[in-house]
């Protein structure tokens, strides 16, 4: 049966793919087109591309696109199920475990996540940098955001700060950006099915703040959602899109550190989002805020599939996406200072300690599970 067999594949992937998104892909790559050959690669190298000009978690996208591909609506479930519940328990397990044991303060474990997070942050600052700021004009957009931010924090900020960069981008780098066509092959899902759930995705992100006030599953919800709508460039940015809504109401110091924790898990490292609902709401809360983070990216991915070829074709769509990106490598800079840096370094030796994750993620290229067990392992010895 083809949904079990999606399904125990991306189990074994949930359960072993450390290392973020990036190298998620290339797990992805050697199951499914190499030894399985589900896809072609131009097949593959399309979903990879539409995950990376859409908001969401990239490789949870590719991954039920796959699941879609194979088996149809059951295998896309079937995918992201095997893909994100093993991390989604672990995460909520470790907030629980948290919770009983009330605010850590300064336990030296806990310094070390929050050290291995400032490491980790940097590290995607400078990756992103690299391949998304090729240009004075994005260089500008990337450094006015980041200076924006941190002058005017705040989930209203970010938004208008990405629309304005989405909105230069298009204005000053149309020709500049290189446009492609797709070779995806014929998808379950019909244009009008899918322009449907374009607009669902949109009426979902306008409705849920006005629910919001209705209760904490609302807000959860409603923080979730939007944070999973808006983050382009990777899991990284994640962090920041939550901080505004979650870390006012949780123990100092633990937004951090469960954001260190999700860089040591397996599988997506969206799952931050059921760490956090978990920390606040407990177990309710974990599962409302792991279905708001996925679904927005699940319904744009899905909901575009059937219209790529036109989209990836216009010069102009992509010239918006290279100055939003810019801009999104500023919201992560920002973050980089506030809150991962200003929760964690205070003092010389937690500077060091920092220094040296970061040299073992570029120079001895750890994979940043074992930098932040290390950092977690060192905090408690030392600090």
């Amino acid at each position: 049966m083809r949904v079990l067999e999606v399904f125990l594949v991306f189990l074994r992937l949930g359960l072993t793919s450390f290392g973020g998104p990036v190298a998620h892909l290339g797990y992805f790559r050697a199951e499914f087109v190499t030894r399985r050959a589900w896809l072609g690669e131009a097949a593959y190298a399309d979903l990879v591309a539409l995950a990376g000009f859409l908001p969401g978690p990239a490789s949870s996208q590719v991954g039920l696109s796959v699941g879609l591909l194979r088996a149809g609506w059951p295998g896309l479930l079937a995918a992201w199920a095997g893909f994100t519940l093993p991390s989604a328990a672990m995460m909520t397990a470790l907030a629980l475990g948290l919770t009983r044991l009330g605010d850590p303060g300064q336990a030296g474990w806990l310094t070390g996540l929050k050290l291995a997070a400032v490491a980790v942050v940097a590290q995607a600052v400078a990756g992103l940098w690299a391949s998304l700021v090729t240009d004075r004009v994005r260089a500008g957009l990337a450094l006015g955001t980041a200076a924006a931010l941190l002058l005017w924090p705040g989930a209203g900020a970010q938004v208008l700060a990405l629309l304005v960069c989405a909105g230069v981008g298009w204005r000053w780098l149309t020709g500049k950006v290189g446009a492609g066509g797709a070779a995806l092959p014929a998808v379950p899902v019909s244009r009008r099915a899918g322009t449907a759930l374009l607009l669902l995705a949109g009426a979902l992100l306008l409705a849920l703040p006005l629910l919001a006030p209705l209760g904490p599953g609302w807000a959860t919800l409603d923080a979730t959602y939007r944070a999973g709508a808006l983050v382009f460039g990777g899991g990284h940015v994640v962090l920041p899109l939550l901080e505004g809504s979650f870390a006012g109401a949780l123990p100092q110091g633990t937004f951090t550190a469960g954001y260190g924790a999700a860089n040591a898990m397996p599988g997506p490292l969206f799952t931050f989002a059921t760490f956090l609902g978990a920390a606040a709401h407990g177990p309710a809360g974990a599962l409302i805020a792991t279905l708001g983070i996925f679904l927005p990216g699940a319904l744009l991915m899905v909901g575009a599939l059937p219209h790529w070829a036109a989209l990836a074709a216009r010069p102009s769509a992509r010239a918006a996406l290279a100055g939003l990106n810019a801009g999104v490598v500023g919201l992560l800079l920002a973050a980089l200072y506030d809150p991962v840096f200003t929760s964690a370094v205070r003092g010389p030796r937690d500077l060091a300690l920092a220094l040296l994750a970061y040299a073992a993620l570029t120079v001895l290229r750890w994979p940043a599970w074992a930098v932040v067990l290390a950092c977690a392992g060192v905090g408690w010895a030392a600090l």
